[in-house]
C-alpha cells in the first residue's frame, strides 16, 4: 500500500516555512565539520542554543583555513577576525556548573565576557527541574541546524563508530568515548529565519533584552560538500515548553508524535534515546490493536546514561514494552539496540521518526515525558503525504534505508529488497540481523529500585512542572533511592 495522496490534515506545529535546501546529517563527524564551515561564512549573527557546550571539542581536524580546530578557540578567532559579527551563546544554566571546571573552559568564558563580541548567557528561563534541551545553530538567519547533537565531548563519532578514530578519545588521552549515534537537520532560507526568531525569543526570555533580526540580504552560505536532499520544501517546527511564570505550557511535540502515529498506515521507524512516554505507548497500542494496523520499530540504546536515568528510563521502558507486546498486535512492535563490529553497544542519541516514508521528523525531543511537557525542545518535520510529492517520499525512504543499512551493516538497497520481499519491516530486520555490526533485540534486564516505586518514581521523568515539583520534595522517595544505591556500593 502506497502513501495516501488525498489532502491530509496538517501536522501540529508552531510555525511553517519553506526551506530552499534541507539535509539530514547523521553523526557528529559530519555535523561538526559542516557547522564550522558554515560559521566561517557568517557575516552578522551566530546563535548557538544547547543543552551543553565544551570549548575543547574539535570541530574539524582536517580544516586548512587558518582558523583553530577546537570550538572555544574557533569562536574567539571568529570574534577577533570578524568585527561586525555578533555571536550569542545560550546554555542551560543548571547543567553548567560542572562545565566551568573543564580544562580551559572558565578561562575561555572570562575572555568572551570581557571582549563584548561573544555574548554568553546561562539560560534559567525554564521550570524548576526542567532543562533547555534544544540543540540549534543559526547563521545570519539564512542557514540553521536543528536536531539532537550537542557540541560537547563524547558526541563526535563516524558512521563506522571505530574505536581507533582519534577524536573518539578525550583530551589528554585515555579510553575512547562510547560509540555515539546522533542526527541533526540543516535548513536554508525562510526555515532558518524561523529558527532565528526562536533563538531571539529564547534570548529575550533569558536576558530580558530584545535583539533585532537580520536584514533581508540573502547570500548563498550553504556549506560546500553538503548534499541537499530536499529543495524548496515546506518544513514545520514543533516545540515543547514547560509552564514557567507568564509563559504558558506548549506541547506541540507531543501532539506531533500522536498525530504521526495516528496517521501511520504501514510502518513507523523511530530512533530515540528513551522510550518511556505512556501517551506515545497508548497511541501505539491503539494502532497495534487494529487487525490491519501498522508495525513499529524503535532503535534506542540498551541502557540510559547515569544511574538515576537508567533506573527510571529503563524500568519505564520495560513496563511499557511488556504491556504493548502482551496486548493485541504486540508482535508488530520491536525494540532494537545497535552494536559495533566488535559487539560494543552504540549509544543512540538521535531523535528521528519516519512514518510510511511520507513523514520525517528530526529534532531534540525524546519519546519520554520530559520531552513532551517539561523541557524546551524543537523538532523539524516534513510532511510529504499529498499528491505530487513523490520525490520527497523517495528521499525519506532513502534516509530510512540508509539508517537501517548503517545499523545492519548492509547496503540500503538490500534493506529495500528484503522488506519488499518480506512485506514487513520487522521481518526484513530479523532476516538481515547477524553477527558483529547489527541490531540486537531489546530484552529487559532486571529492573532497579524504581520498579517497586513506579508510582512515586514518575517525577524522575515528569510530564510538566506541576508534576515535577511536589514529588521531588518527598524525602521518602529519595531516601529509598539513595539508600538502595548506597547499600549496593
Amino acid at each position: 500500500m502506497g502513501p495516501p495522496t488525498a489532502k491530509a490534515a496538517p501536522l501540529p506545529a508552531w510555525r511553517r516555512a519553506t526551506a530552499s535546501r534541507a539535509q539530514v546529517i547523521i553523526d557528529a563527524e559530519t555535523y561538526f565539520a559542516t557547522a564550522r564551515r558554515a560559521m566561517m561564512s557568517a557575516k552578522s549573527d551566530i546563535f548557538m542554543l544547547g543543552w551543553d557546550f565544551d570549548t575543547r571539542v574539535t570541530l574539524d581536524c582536517k580544516a586548512d583555513d587558518g582558523a583553530p580546530e577546537q570550538l572555544g578557540p574557533f569562536i574567539s578567532w571568529l570574534a577577533q577576525n570578524r568585527p561586525d559579527l555578533r555571536i550569542h551563546i545560550l546554555r542551560w544554566d543548571i547543567g553548567a556548573l560542572k562545565a566551568f571546571v573543564r580544562g580551559t573552559t572558565l578561562f575561555r568564558l572570562v575572555r568572551w565576557l570581557g571582549s563584548g563580541r561573544v555574548r554568553f548567557r546561562l539560560d534559567g528561563a525554564h521550570p524548576p527541574t526542567g532543562s533547555h534541551h534544544e540543540k540549534i545553530l543559526v547563521i545570519d538567519d539564512q542557514l540553521a541546524f536543528c536536531g539532537g547533537i550537542d557540541m560537547t565531548l563524547g558526541r563526535w563519532d563516524t558512521r563506522r563508530h571505530d574505536n581507533k578514530a582519534p577524536q573518539r578519545h578525550p583530551p589528554g588521552g585515555g579510553a575512547p568515548f562510547k560509540p555515539w549515534h546522533d542526527a541533526t537537520m540543516a535548513l536554508e532560507g525562510d526555515a532558518a529565519a524561523a529558527l532565528g526568531d526562536l533563538a531571539r525569543d529564547r534570548w529575550l526570555a533569558a536576558t530580558g533584552k530584545r535583539l533585532e533580526p537580520v536584514g533581508e540580504v540573502r547570500r548563498d552560505i550553504w556549506p560546500a560538500g553538503l548534499e541537499a536532499s530536499f529543495e524548496d520544501v515546506e518544513v514545520a517546527f514543533a516545540r515543547t515548553r514547560g509552564a514557567n511564570g507568564d509563559h504558558e505550557e506548549v506541547r506541540e511535540v507531543e501532539a506531533l508524535h500522536l498525530e504521526m502515529i495516528g496517521a501511520c498506515r504501514r510502518f513507523g521507524y523511530f530512533e530515540s534515546q528513551y522510550f518511556a512516554s505512556p501517551a506515545i505507548a497508548k497511541a501505539m497500542a491503539d494502532r497495534l490493536a487494529e487487525p490491519d494496523g501498522p508495525e513499529f520499530v524503535v532503535v534506542h540504546p540498551r541502557s540510559a546514561e547515569g544511574w538515576i536515568q537508567s533506573e527510571a528510563m529503563d524500568s519505564a521502558r520495560a513496563r511499557l514494552l511488556a504491556r504493548l507486546q502482551e496486548g493485541p498486535g504486540g508482535e508488530r512492535l520491536r525494540l532494537y539496540c545497535p552494536c559495533t563490529d566488535d559487539g560494543e553497544e552504540i549509544y543512540v542519541h538521535a531523535k528521528i521518526a519516519v512514518i510510511d516514508d511520507a513523514m520525517l521528523r528530526v529534532g531534540s525531543a525524546n519519546m519520554n515525558n520530559r520531552s513532551l511537557g517539561l523541557d524546551s525542545e524543537c523538532d523539524v518535520v516534513i510532511d510529504a503525504r499529498a499528491a505530487g510529492q513523490e520525490h520527497q517520499r523517495q528521499t525519506m525512504a532513502e534516509i530510512r534505508l540508509d539508517l537501517l543499512g548503517e545499523h545492519l551493516d548492509v547496503a540500503p538497497q538490500v534493506v529495500a529488497q528484503t522488506q519488499a520481499r518480506c512485506g514487513s519491516l520487522i521481518r526484513a530486520i530479523e532476516e538481515l540481523r547477524g553477527q558483529g555490526r547489527t541490531l540486537r533485540p531489546y530484552t529487559p534486564e532486571e529492573v532497579g529500585p524504581l520498579e517497586a516505586l513506579a508510582g512515586e518514581a514518575e517525577p524522575l521523568d515528569p510530564d510538566g512542572p506541576l508534576a515535577a515539583n511536589e514529588p521531588l520534595t518527598s524525602p521518602s522517595l529519595w531516601r529509598k533511592l539513595i539508600g538502595d544505591r548506597l547499600d549496593k556500593a
